[in-house]
């Protein structure tokens, strides 16, 4: 009877030793699973359906069309149309690479090309503009980032969609892309443009 009593001490250690183990590895898979699994371009938004929130924020300064100043954010400006309102900055990388996008968005006059420029400098900001052409009809300068709370901003570069009723329809987070331009923000715009017309 003692034989049979420490031959399965030994085990139970064994046993012991390895379920810490086992915990750990049934924790990494779950985690692996519910991270991988997810768009992170997809994440909620409170704000669609509410109105856009009513920030004017101020032109960036020197930025030009013709001989005219750019003008800021008007709230006021979303009713009655359809904006496509993009926040970026110039040290924003994947912001340069969705600049080319928005420059051939800015093409379709269904709609007007917003910008909140979070977080820059006015210079550096012009600098990118000039690089890539300006397509925003408007630009409001977010200098210290509350605007951008205010819409929900997780981090830049970020983009809504505003109805015709001045309501946030659509929002999109992360830089746009070929695909998910192609895919989930210009049906989402042409909703918009239907919707209301």
């Amino acid at each position: 009877m003692s034989d049979q009593t420490t031959s399965t001490a030994p085990q139970r250690r064994t046993f012991l030793m390895v379920l810490p183990l086992i915990a750990f590895i049934a924790l990494a898979l779950l985690f692996w699973f519910r991270l991988g699994s997810g768009d992170p371009s997809r994440i909620p938004s409170a704000l669609i359906g509410r109105p856009a929130p009513q920030t004017t924020l101020p032109p960036l300064e020197g930025l030009q069309t013709g001989n005219a100043q750019v003008p800021g954010l008007d709230p006021a400006a979303f009713k009655g149309k359809v904006s496509l309102v993009n926040v970026w900055a110039s040290w924003c990388v994947p912001c340069h690479d969705e600049a080319p996008l928005l420059t051939e968005l800015a093409k379709d006059k269904r709609f007007e090309l917003v910008g909140i420029n979070y977080k820059d400098s006015a210079d550096n900001a012009r600098r990118f503009l000039g690089r890539y052409g300006n397509p925003f009809g408007r630009v409001g300068v977010d200098a210290n980032g509350r605007a951008s709370i205010e819409w929900g901003v997780y981090g830049v570069p970020e983009t809504f969609v505003v109805g015709r009723e001045g309501t946030i329809v659509y929002k999109l987070v992360g830089p746009i892309t070929p695909d998910n331009l192609r895919t989930v923000l210009l049906p989402q715009m042409e909703k918009a443009l239907k919707a209301g017309s």
